[in-house]
């Protein structure tokens, strides 16, 4: 009876053992996330929720500008307030035409019953349908002016959108996000607000669409 060669052992190629490693990585992860979301899912929505509002110390600039929106309330108000506290020596209201006129107008002539001195106040008109189109409208103006360093003023909610939009179609221009109040969205626990629910998930959608659009127009 003659010998039998023996079988060779099988060892699992490089690749696999990697590949199963990363399965298990990942596995673990999503079940961390998962268990972080079941016994800590308020203080997750709750983080989830302050992401969208960035808020920086205001810092001395060469422009205030105060995005479309709000021409009778919070944003330009607090355009106006950074200004009388000296930040920047111009407020360029950024406006959608309203009755025929920019509605940057409106906002001055508000602010000057308001009490404020409205001789560093300017409008810039638009036809801007999104933060984006917005942005694209403001970088010849931007330009233009020379600006290094502007104070980014929009409604809170608003401010992480804005913040990245701005920072991506302008570049070259260093922009500190400084949002106005929002009576219309609470960060902590907008899960219990309609409006503040309906905020929270236009946003991350908005934010997710800006993002692929404004590296799409960058790169073009």
């Amino acid at each position: 009876m003659g010998l039998t060669t023996p079988s060779p052992i099988l060892r699992p190629s490089s690749t696999y053992v990697l590949g199963r490693w990363l399965v298990r990585l990942i596995t673990g992860c999503l079940v961390a996330v998962v268990l972080l979301v079941a016994f800590r899912w308020q203080a997750t929505l709750s983080a989830l929720g302050s992401y969208l509002v960035c808020s920086e110390t205001p810092q001395p600039s060469d422009l205030i500008l105060v995005l479309a929106g709000d021409f009778y309330g919070p944003r330009v108000l607090k355009g106006a307030e950074l200004a009388t506290e000296g930040y920047a020596p111009r407020v360029l209201i950024s406006g959608t035409p309203y009755q025929g006129r920019p509605e940057g107008e409106f906002a001055i002539a508000f602010l000057a019953r308001q009490g404020y001195r409205t001789d560093s106040f300017e409008s810039f008109g638009h036809a801007a349908g999104s933060t984006i189109e917005e942005a694209i409208a403001l970088r010849p103006e931007l330009a233009r002016r020379g600006v290094k360093r502007v104070l980014l003023v929009t409604s809170a909610h608003h401010s992480r959108r804005a913040l990245i939009v701005f920072k991506t179609l302008c570049s070259g221009i260093r922009f500190v996000s400084v949002p106005a109040p929002d009576p219309y969205y609470h960060a902590d626990g907008w899960w219990r607000n309609t409006s503040s629910r309906r905020l929270f998930t236009s946003e991350w959608t908005k934010i997710a669409g800006s993002v692929f659009i404004t590296l799409s127009q960058r790169f073009q």
